[in-house]
């Protein structure tokens, strides 16, 4: 049920930043839904590679590199998700910061307990 709500949040999420940040477009709550999941897959995958491979730059940028390699992970998937585009590398930069802090406030507004919860 967790996972259902988070997925849920991702795709609210990335409505809403669609709405602010021009070059970042959702064609409607279905594509949402599909980029949600693309995102995550693409972020377990690729994207825990690519931190694993820039860690040293990412210490030396005392972790602002990390905004780089989501915004890098955003263009990966929208470029396999149909309805779901990011235009320009400025868009994908912005749209990984508003991501991350819509997200947050999101799953803080609904109590999700991401880090307490037993496995």
């Amino acid at each position: 049920m967790k996972l259902l709500v988070r997925w849920l949040i991702n795709a609210v999420s990335l409505v809403i930043v669609a709405h602010f940040v021009p070059g970042f477009r959702v064609d409607g709550f279905m594509a949402a839904l599909i980029a949600a999941v693309v995102i995550g897959f693409v972020n377990s995958t690729l994207g825990l590679l690519l931190k694993v491979l820039t860690f040293p730059l990412t210490i030396v940028s005392f972790g602002l590199f990390l905004i780089v390699i989501n915004a890098i992970i955003l263009e990966m998937a929208a470029s396999i998700t149909p309805g779901f585009a990011v235009q320009n590398g400025s868009a994908a930069v912005i749209g990984a910061l508003l991501l991350s802090v819509i997200s947050w406030f999101l799953h803080w507004l609904i109590k999700d307990d991401r880090g307490t919860e037993r496995r």
